[in-house]
């Protein structure tokens, strides 16, 4: 039985020490020194202090007790150091806390024997052990030094003590998970590493959230924010799907009744002008309290085309709006808005659908938000700095009670294909470059998307994207050509296997798609016109392909439009000429790639 504290002096009362967090009784302990916490801690699970088996026990406790300040001390003094800290300082800072998890890990290892033995000696039977399945504590400690993160497989979590799941679920204690449809650790490692990645330099002030599609991601976002009768202010250019669910579902009357409405542009002119339309437009709304959100994607789908997102970011918070980017088809490669110096020229929210080229290989489905650390999460009850409540926040609002979640073998593929993203993305870039270059040497084919340095939207690409690199994702027409739909189909269809017939992009072959039959279906004629879609419009995601054999198959392809357009396939630029434009792309592309990384001079700061 738990002893009943004495009764308190009139005196004032000294403050429990900080190392209570350690306690199972860390909202209720009545203990004032380190001893005390060790011996509450004892009784509060039954055992005597005093008794052979106490005794190590209550030693044992003290130290870690005793440790927490030590840890805690490390912690400030790090927070408060390591900026002044040289490279060299820095490194061995890093080993030697690394050595120190290793010996703490050793400890909690060692210590899983005389458990396993307790454990064993309850002598269930063989149904009940069965049933219950091995302890996972006892072997799950040598985990934690996987070379990758662990795929962790469980819906649920061994809790530590009352106290301390009440903890979690107020999102206080981040120890313990609750429940993998709110947080689990292969999930948490990816979220916290497309974080750094796309954040970099700022990626303490920002935190994501997972899910388990890019269009859950999309919807999880837009949830958040727009309430009814709102307005969202889109970009033309966007996903088929999140056009649907901006149109269809929250622009539906018996649904949110959100107005819906979408600029043509890229530039941050092009938007203020389309923001002064929707104020005039949605004047009685606005007047009544409801808010403008900005809704962007960049480079955009199905064109390749790059928004200013800089610049019209500035000019959306100058108004007072949020913004929500969907930098999925850029990846954090070509494009990293986060990474402004200006606050004000960073998107509210970034979106990815990892299902692309995050993960590259088309083998699973998963989405993430990523956003400004108190717009994303704070424990019940907090309110941060600036005056958000933690129940405004994506977590509590959405995240905790939606259940999009992304499980740990998803995660796990995530955080497997992102390891080679750079290598894939550059080849990529380079493909789409000779590839856009050889097919806009036909007149009778149009190529639209930044990629092509006659558009005009290439200036823009230029200067946003790393190198000026175009995103491997662009569409052309047989508009000037007058194919019939008869010969587009045949030529469509002719041109698998090398361009996959597929509904995604980001994947490691190369795929083709007509978006008005596919991907931009939901769109009605008007829109698809307003969209620069046409019904002879193939959108092309490049692959990591050789790009002369896809240009080798592809003009084997267009060999079926000289049926109905005699000599078609001979406008393109001859092989010669096109052996030299790839070699010259190639070496241009890598010399300028090589010259933009760190100097060596950086790298020993």
């Amino acid at each position: 039985m738990q002893k009943t504290p004495a009764p308190a002096k009139k005196t004032a009362k000294p403050e429990a020490p900080a190392a209570r967090l350690l306690s199972p009784r860390r909202k209720t302990t009545q203990a004032t020194t380190l001893h005390e916490l060790a011996v509450e801690q004892l009784e509060h699970f039954h055992i005597d202090p005093r008794s052979e088996a106490g005794k190590p026990l209550l030693a044992l406790a003290e130290k870690l007790y005793g440790a927490h300040g030590d840890v805690m001390d490390l912690w400030e003094a790090t927070t408060r150091e390591l900026g002044r800290l040289p490279r060299q300082d820095r490194l061995a800072l890093f080993n030697a806390k690394k050595f120190l998890s290793f010996q703490l890990a050793k400890l909690l290892d060692t210590l899983q024997n005389p458990s396993r033995k307790t454990h064993q000696s309850l002598r269930y039977s063989n149904a009940t052990m069965l049933a219950k399945g091995p302890y996972p504590i006892f072997d799950n400690v040598t985990a934690i030094f996987s070379a990758t993160p662990v795929i962790t497989r469980t819906a649920t979590y061994l809790y530590a003590c009352s106290e301390w799941i009440d903890d979690a679920f107020q999102g206080k204690e981040f120890l313990h998970e609750i429940y993998s449809r709110l947080m689990n650790p292969t999930s948490i490692s990816l979220a916290n590493h497309i974080v750094d990645i796309e954040a970099g330099p700022m990626s303490g002030e920002y935190m994501a959230w997972n899910f388990n599609s890019g269009m859950g991601a999309i919807d999880a976002a837009l949830s958040h924010l727009v309430g009814y009768q709102d307005v969202v202010l889109s970009s033309r250019n966007i996903y088929g799907g999140a056009y649907q669910l901006l149109h269809d579902w929250f622009g539906k009357r018996s649904n949110l009744d959100v107005g819906v409405v979408f600029f043509d542009g890229f530039t941050a002119g092009d938007f203020t002008k389309a923001l002064a339309g929707v104020r005039k437009q949605y004047a009685d709304r606005l007047k009544a309290g409801r808010k403008v959100y900005v809704y962007l994607e960049s480079p955009c789908n199905p064109h390749g085309v790059f928004l200013d997102v800089p610049g019209i970011c500035a000019a959306a918070h100058a108004a007072g709006l949020t913004v929500i980017c969907d930098a999925t088809v850029g990846t954090p490669f070509l494009v990293r808005p986060l990474q402004q110096k200006d606050p004000a020229e960073r998107p509210d929210y970034i979106i990815h659908s990892y299902t692309k080229d995050l993960t590259g290989h088309g083998t699973t489905t998963a989405g993430v938000i990523i956003g400004r650390n108190e717009d994303m999460f704070l424990p019940k009850g907090d309110t941060s700095p600036s005056g958000k409540s933690w129940h405004d926040t994506l977590f509590w609002n959405v995240y905790y009670i939606k259940g999009a979640f992304l499980d740990s073998d998803k995660a796990f593929e995530v955080l497997t294909g992102m390891k080679t993203l750079e290598l894939r993305m550059l080849k990529k870039c380079i493909n789409t470059m000779v590839f856009t270059r050889w097919l806009a040497s036909n007149p009778l084919v149009t190529v639209s998307g930044p990629a092509n340095p006659q558009d005009p939207n290439h200036a823009i690409a230029a200067r946003l994207s790393y190198l000026g690199l175009p995103a491997p994702l662009f569409t052309i027409n047989f508009e000037a050509a007058k194919v019939t739909r008869v010969t587009l189909e045949r030529f469509f269809d002719s041109l698998a296997p090398m361009f996959g017939h597929m509904v995604s992009l980001g994947q490691s072959n190369t795929l083709v798609l007509c978006p008005a039959l596919t991907s931009h279906s939901e769109l009605s004629p008007e829109a698809l016109k307003e969209a620069g879609i046409t019904g002879t419009t193939i959108r092309i995601a490049i692959g990591d392909e050789s790009p002369r054999e896809l240009i080798g198959d592809f003009l084997a392809a267009a060999r079926a439009i000289d049926d109905q357009i005699p000599g078609f396939s001979k406008k393109f630029m001859g092989g010669p000429e096109l052996d030299r434009m790839v070699d010259e792309v190639y070496a241009d592309v890598h010399r300028r790639h090589a010259a933009a990384q760190p100097r060596f001079a950086d790298c020993v700061k």
